[in-house]
């Protein structure tokens, strides 16, 4: 009879037992959601596939499940982006990853969501004095250096430059044109005309370009410092090697213009480890409770020129796949 009146509570405590074991192997699931500047940039894009391919490898390999929730305006829109922030908190995502497009407009919705327990990671385009845990990136200010350095180089230490940028609001941008500035003074025999800025977008940049080669026939150098020109088909309507160009960058439709002579030098970005890297700093920090070693993540620029173009165009068959 002992054991019998002891059932019920033999049960419970078996059911208690049971319920426990299954929320302990439970597969945890996390929703981050990614927000770059604008769709369709292959830029981006590559970026979003490392994402995938991070949220794949790394479900299998802790034994979670990993969503990325990709919220991206067609065109650059900082408001746009900051709204998507205030979204995915509501929504309930675990972690955010970001691209600025103006870090002012971008700062307070970071911080609020960090306030709210959702962190946020920074790539290519930063919100420097927001609460974002880690920033993913290169030395913007370096970048521009680097890009005038070659230009000079190719241009034996003469000439008239001039230079291209997009948003003038965002933070990487403004860090790439202080650097080109910077490192032009350390040239006294090239003038630099002015750094021009565009719209993000390809067919305003060959716009830009076109509109100060007519004002400036005399210029015999342009930095781009971003791709933007290049994303397009006979940008640059200068015979090749008649104008030095150096460009940020190395994208699939950049490296064209390096096999036709019009561009000499890319700079390439690590970009599908942008988002590779960004998925882990976020698993890490929401999963491991780990925080990265530094709040800065930089990579090396990748100089892409003849010599090596066709070796470093095998990278894009892994970082932007045919769909």
């Amino acid at each position: 009879m002992k054991s019998v009146s002891n059932l019920p509570l033999r049960l419970l405590l078996f059911t208690l037992l049971f319920i426990s074991l299954v929320s302990a192997h439970a597969q945890k699931s996390y929703t981050i959601g990614m927000i770059a500047k604008s769709q369709g940039n292959p830029f981006f894009e590559a970026a979003r596939v490392g994402a995938n391919d991070a949220a794949r490898e790394l479900s299998a390999k802790h034994g979670i499940k990993i969503k990325i929730d990709w919220r991206t305006p067609n065109e650059e829109d900082a408001q746009k982006q900051a709204e998507f922030i205030e979204q995915l908190v509501l929504n309930g995502a675990d972690g955010i990853v970001i691209s600025c497009s103006d870090a002012n407009k971008l700062t307070d919705a970071i911080n609020k969501a960090a306030s709210m327990g959702v962190p946020t990671a920074t790539f290519s385009g930063d919100a420097p004095q927001s609460k974002r845990f880690v920033s993913i990136g290169i030395d913007d200010f370096k970048c521009g250096e680097e890009t005038m350095e070659e230009l000079a180089k190719l241009l034996g230490g003469k000439g008239v430059v001039a230079a291209i940028d997009g948003n003038p609001n965002a933070a990487n941008l403004q860090q790439r044109a202080a650097g080109f500035r910077a490192a032009a003074k350390k040239f006294p025999q090239i003038e630099l005309l002015d750094i021009y800025y565009h719209k993000e977008t390809p067919q305003d940049a060959v716009a830009r370009i076109e509109q100060v080669m007519q004002a400036n026939p005399q210029i015999t150098g342009w930095g781009f410092l971003g791709g933007w020109p290049l994303f397009t088909d006979d940008a640059l309507k200068w015979k090749p090697g008649t104008i030095k160009s150096v460009s940020v960058d190395a994208l699939p439709q950049q490296l064209k213009y390096v096999r036709s002579g019009h561009v000499e030098v890319l700079l390439g970005q690590d970009v599908y480890n942008y988002g590779y890297r960004s998925i882990e700093h976020v698993i890490n920090k929401i999963h491991f409770k780990k925080n990265p070693a530094s709040a800065i993540d930089n990579t090396a620029l990748m100089r892409v020129g003849k010599g090596n173009v066709d070796e470093f165009a095998i990278q894009w068959e892994k970082w932007l796949p045919k769909k």
